[in-house]
């Protein structure tokens, strides 16, 4: 059993790798914290919550974090996710509630409550995981381990010149959290899902009409021709669900001429959390910028120990994007085919 806290800020790609996870019948989703980044942390909750219905898991606990970071004003990014952070997809209110739990308590009692047992997954900004380590200095020792969706390490930035957006939303709560782990073992430093490896996880066309397939369900056109905004017609609910959400990141990384592609970071991290995908390490000191205008939430790595100072991360410097689509369409679309699909004999995950 391998069992995930996800720590969200869902998301377009965010929702993909909360699907992909609910999929793997190994992995236990301990608890879904929720921090405010793309949307608003009450909306990312929402989204949460109404994707569990959707996948069946209703029952697992949601809880709401930080509505800001720890001292900059928030800002969130509705022009890349959409007014609720789904894109184009309509999803109904959720019947269960949100927990009223503060996302700081969950993560320090689900992993006193499972030393040594859960990996720890952030896909959006780190205040969640900074505040709780306020509360318990001892997480990096407790859990299991820890992935981390963020950061660019001499790449281009998605947010600034030299910033991805996760750490740039919170870039103290960053700093703070590298700062936690510098000196601990190799084996228990964060592993790192950089933007130089996650843009390599471009999901196109094909890899839809590719999960509709696995799902059993009708061919899934969505092609860069079609007016904006068209919805699917799907008659599978998870494709479809899945469909209406990528649509609107694909024309969104169109409009800034990256083609009509969508980086699906988030579900990459994922997988290495789920340990279902392959990819290399390469220890560094990390630091974060919060002080300079023109550099705030630069991720600098120190690769060669120049700072004299301890590694305090594992930064991915090389991954499969092709194994790693293999995977998550062949999951997401076996969990399609399970909940929706046509019922035959050979209904099952890979």
């Amino acid at each position: 059993m391998n069992r995930i806290l996800a720590d969200m800020d869902t998301g377009i790609d965010d929702a993909m790798a909360l699907v992909y996870l609910l999929s793997r019948p190994e992995v236990q989703v301990q608890a879904i914290t929720c921090t405010a980044g793309n949307v608003g942390a009450r909306q990312v909750a929402l989204n949460n919550l109404s994707l569990l219905e959707l996948c069946g898991r209703a029952g697992i606990e949601v809880a709401i974090g930080a509505e800001v970071p720890l001292e900059i004003p928030l800002v969130t990014t509705e022009e890349t996710h959409g007014p609720q952070g789904i894109g184009y997809a309509a999803l109904p209110q959720p019947a269960q509630q949100i927990s009223p739990r503060h996302a700081v308590d969950v993560w320090v009692d689900q992993v006193r409550a499972h030393p040594g047992e859960i990996t720890g997954l952030i896909t959006g900004p780190l205040t969640n995981f900074a505040l709780a380590l306020r509360r318990e200095p001892e997480l990096p020792h407790l859990l299991k381990g820890l992935v981390i969706m963020g950061g660019c390490f001499y790449y281009q930035g998605n947010t600034t010149p030299t910033a991805e957006w996760n750490v740039s939303v919170d870039p103290h709560a960053a700093r703070e959290v590298f700062e936690a782990y510098t000196g601990l073992p190799e084996d228990q430093l964060p592993i790192v899902c950089a933007l130089e490896t996650t843009e390599r996880i471009e999901m196109r066309p094909e890899h839809l009409d590719r999960l509709a397939e696995v799902a059993g369900a009708h061919p899934e056109l969505v092609l860069p021709e079609q007016p904006e905004g068209q919805r699917s017609s799907s008659d599978n609910p998870l494709v479809a669900c899945l469909s209406d959400a990528l649509r609107f990141y694909m024309e969104f990384h169109r409009l800034y001429d990256q083609g009509y592609i969508a980086h699906v970071h988030d579900a990459f991290a994922a997988a290495v959390a789920a340990d279902r995908t392959p990819y290399r390490t390469r220890l560094a000191t990390v630091d974060v910028e919060t002080s300079s205008p023109l550099l705030v939430g630069t991720t600098v790595a120190d690769f060669r120990g120049l700072w004299g100072k301890a590694p305090n991360a594992r930064i991915v410097v090389d991954n499969n994007p092709e194994q790693c689509f293999g995977e998550l369409i062949g999951s997401v679309g076996g969990l399609a085919r399970d909940l929706y699909g046509p019922a035959t004999e050979n209904n099952h995950r890979p």
